[in-house]
């Protein structure tokens, strides 16, 4: 393995002796500098495998250029090895306080020192390769994770479509509540990791209505009482279908699922949960539901004007709708027009 190796002296005969030493080792002429500020210019951008370093030279003694060099999260464990005369311990404690690894006694000794090279080079080399397989072991984890996820998200997506073969609901009204939903999320500050797990999990929250039959669910007229009673179930049903999963995006999902039928007010289904009480990601599905099912066509009604469906929004602020969630919505308007035109039916 080549190695680069670092050797900083104000004095060009030890610069000579000890890059000598250094290429009798790696048989690679090392990189010096008799300038110590140049050294750590250099340092910056570059990751030596070992430095040797001075301690008595002009603008930087060795105690300042390792103090800044370990600043540089690249040079952080590599070797450093200062070179004092024997009698200077009190620069010696300093220095290994500061994070010199090894120090080379004036006079230089050539079968020590070229010894001490080839040792620190041999465990910086070690060092590098238990990174190496470190940064691959977490490459390979990081890799099993996006798998799983995918999985997940692959479950998602077979679960809503099968859920919409039963309704009357489009796909693109999934993709638009979805959206809507990540877009209210968003504009709530949330983090971008929950605005992808809900805009993952939200196509989830009618998988219930797989148990509704159908004389309910593709009914052109209203519902009576006890056919509303039966479609009502569905937010149960749901959260049962997706409840007991390790994986987070389901259980998002079963969240979602069981709530987002609920009420501010505390008159919706099915536990009629008051204000805060309901899970915030069923109060941002409420908002980004209710509005898509309103300027979408059914079976049962005409799609409602945009602005109406809007001022809707608004008027049941605080009623139907967190009021957060509704202000969040309306703040993001522009994305809302957006993304209706983006997944039209």
């Amino acid at each position: 393995m080549k190695s680069t190796v670092l050797i900083v002296d104000d004095n060009d005969i030890n610069l000579m002796l000890l890059s000598a030493l250094a290429e009798s080792v790696t048989s690679l002429t090392p990189v010096t500098f008799s300038d110590p500020v140049k050294a750590v210019e250099w340092c910056n951008s570059n990751t030596p495998d070992l430095i040797l370093v001075d301690y008595m030279m002009p603008e930087l003694n060795g105690h300042e250029f390792i103090k800044i060099v370990r600043q540089f999260t690249h040079c952080a464990s590599i070797p450093i090895v200062m070179v004092t005369t024997e009698n200077e311990k009190k620069i010696r404690h300093i220095a290994l306080n500061i994070g010199a690894t090894e120090f080379i006694a004036k006079p230089v000794d050539v079968p020590e020192c070229r010894s001490r090279i080839r040792n620190l080079l041999a465990l910086r080399h070690a060092q590098t390769l238990l990174e190496d397989k470190a940064k691959l072991l977490q490459h390979e984890v990081e890799k099993a994770t996006q798998d799983i996820r995918q999985r997940e998200r692959e479950l998602v997506i077979r679960l809503s479509k099968a859920a919409e073969y039963r309704d009357p609901e489009t796909g693109a009204h999934v993709q638009r509540m979805a959206h809507y939903s990540k877009l209210i999320a968003r504009s709530l500050g949330l983090s971008e990791e929950f605005q992808q797990m809900i805009l993952d999990a939200a196509p989830m929250h009618d998988v219930g209505k797989l148990a509704t039959p159908d004389y309910i669910l593709l009914k052109p007229g209203k519902l009576d009482d006890e056919e509303m009673a039966i479609m009502r179930r569905h937010a149960t049903i749901g959260a049962q279908i997706l409840g007991g999963s390790d994986a987070p995006i389901i259980q998002l999902g079963e969240e979602i699922a069981g709530s987002h039928h609920e009420k501010f007010d505390g008159s919706g289904y099915p536990l009629k949960l008051v204000g805060e009480q309901i899970p915030l990601s069923g109060r941002i599905v409420a908002v980004a539901d209710v509005f898509d099912a309103l300027v979408s066509e059914r079976p049962y009604k005409k799609p409602w004007p945009i602005d109406d469906a809007r001022q809707y929004i608004i008027n049941n602020s605080g009623k139907h709708f967190c009021p957060k969630c509704v202000d969040a919505f309306l703040n993001a308007w522009n994305g809302v027009l957006e993304i209706k035109n983006k997944f039209a039916d």
